[in-house]
């Protein structure tokens, strides 16, 4: 007697076999002297949420002296040591004009600490000297001998609630070109004085939050990813991120003290 053979069901595909929707090209500026507190792990959280999304990520590096990528979607860059913007200035200022049509194009930027500071006006430093920004944000910064460093949460009314941790005796203030990225329910932010953190303009994310940022906010990840997508393809079409770990993070941040 011959048995009925049944039809074998087709295996589910999986987001790495299901074709790409397109490549997304992240540069890291200045990961040498620019990548303080983990701030290279905005750059791997924006590969692995592009790749949930189902887009190809690519990811690529800009430092002192390299050629300066013609196609790049997304702009990401850290804090450092105020040796380490010494550093970079001279070469920041040579692509000043590149960044800032970027920016006005509406390409999409996260600036930590260090860069978002060096994106501003200036940042004078507590013993005189001046270091030139590239002004992309309407914001300054002075040096001060008092150190702002712990835990933040602030209130975003585009990101929702946004959790990090803040190192830094620079003490920034807004000009009316920008708007702040949020009001500070738990820590200091921009300075020790008006409850702000970050800046936003056109799509340039700012703040000083480390920890990484993006890792705990992906929110402000998916932000970058959108923007991205819809510049490069004309819409974005989203995935099915694994925001466990995301949530978990957020729950302990959000427990922990000052």
């Amino acid at each position: 007697m011959t048995s009925e053979a049944h039809p074998t069901p087709e295996a589910q595909p999986t987001p790495d076999t299901q074709p790409s929707k397109g490549t997304i090209r992240v540069l890291q500026l200045y990961p040498r002297e620019m990548n303080i507190y983990g701030d290279w792990g905005n750059a791997l959280v924006l590969k692995q949420r592009i790749k949930w999304h189902g887009y190809t990520p690519e990811l690529l590096e800009y430092n002192v002296g390299d050629d300066f990528p013609d196609d790049v979607d997304i702009i990401v860059g850290g804090g450092g040591q105020d040796s380490g913007q010494l550093v970079i200035q001279e070469d920041l200022q040579e692509r000043a004009g590149q960044l800032k049509q970027l920016a006005d194009e509406g390409a999409p930027m996260l600036v930590i600490c260090g860069l978002y500071q060096l994106f501003g006006k200036f940042f004078k430093t507590s013993t005189g000297p001046v270091i030139p920004g590239i002004g992309i944000l309407d914001v300054e910064t002075h040096g001060t001998d008092e150190r702002l460093i712990g835990n933040v949460t602030m209130k975003s009314s585009e990101f929702g609630d946004i959790l990090g941790y803040e190192n830094h005796s620079g003490q920034t203030t807004l000009g009316p070109g920008v708007d702040p990225l949020g009001t500070v329910t738990k820590g200091a932010g921009n300075n020790s004085k008006d409850g702000h953190e970050g800046a936003r303009y056109n799509n340039v994310v700012a703040s000083y939050l480390h920890g990484s940022l993006l890792p705990k906010n992906p929110a402000i990840a998916d932000f970058l990813i959108r923007t991205a997508a819809e510049r490069k393809f004309g819409t974005f079409v989203p995935g099915k991120p694994d925001d466990d770990y995301a949530r978990l993070a957020r729950e302990h941040a959000a427990r922990r003290p000052r």
